[in-house]
Order: C-alpha cells, then sequence, then structure tokens
C-alpha cells in the first residue's frame, strides 16, 4: 500500500466532516481535497470505518446521483437527509447549488433575483 491507511482515513472523515450542511460533494473531490487524487473508489471504505458521526450523505457520484439503489432504503435515508438541509432533485439527480434549476424566473430572464 502506497500510503498509511491511518492517515488515508483520518484525511478522508476531516474532509467530510467539513462539507457544509445542504452541500454536497462527488468522492473524487473528496479524496482529491483530502490529498489523494485518483483515490475515489476507496473513499466510502474510508467512511465506512469511521467511528463517530460523519455527515456521509453529503457525499455522492460524480454525475450527481445518489450511490445507492434507487428506491432502496439507504436511497431513500440519503435523499431525506439532503432534502432536509435544502438540496434539491430533478430527475434523480442533486441539482448543483449554482444551476439554472436553482434561480427564480426574475434572476434567469434579467439576472436579478426576485427578492432585490
Amino acid at each position: 500500500m502506497p500510503y498509511s491507511q491511518v492517515k488515508f482515513d483520518a484525511a478522508i472523515w476531516e474532509t467530510v466532516s467539513n462539507i457544509k450542511s445542504g452541500r454536497v460533494m462527488s468522492y473524487g473531490q473528496v479524496a482529491r481535497i483530502a490529498g489523494y487524487p485518483r483515490h475515489a473508489r476507496m473513499v466510502s471504505k474510508a467512511m465506512g470505518r469511521c467511528q463517530t458521526a460523519l455527515p456521509w450523505y453529503r457525499v455522492i457520484r460524480s454525475n450527481f446521483t445518489l450511490a445507492f439503489k434507487e428506491g432502496s432504503n439507504a436511497y431513500i435515508k440519503q435523499r431525506q437527509l439532503l432534502e432536509k438541509e435544502g438540496v434539491r432533485f430533478v430527475n434523480g439527480k442533486v441539482v448543483p447549488l449554482d444551476s439554472d434549476a436553482n434561480k427564480d424566473l426574475d434572476e434567469l430572464l434579467w439576472g436579478v433575483p426576485d427578492h432585490l
């Protein structure tokens, strides 16, 4: 193994712990930010080894979908936790915060949010 599993796990846990409420990161982003690019597939294993509360549900696939099978208990739980934090879904995919789907009509047409 080209790295210490203990250091890898700690870096992943710290990165995931710092994802703010209402935000998501892909497994690849977590690995890259933790200092381990190209180790995305190992992120979920490191999260599974964590013995403390970790906002695991804020980590999703790079194509903006949840990693669990749609309709499964894990999928439903993850989606509910994300929606509770204000994360939006369209056609089963997380809508990025800067997406047009998060803008109101005035903002899309005129560049000014309705509330200003």
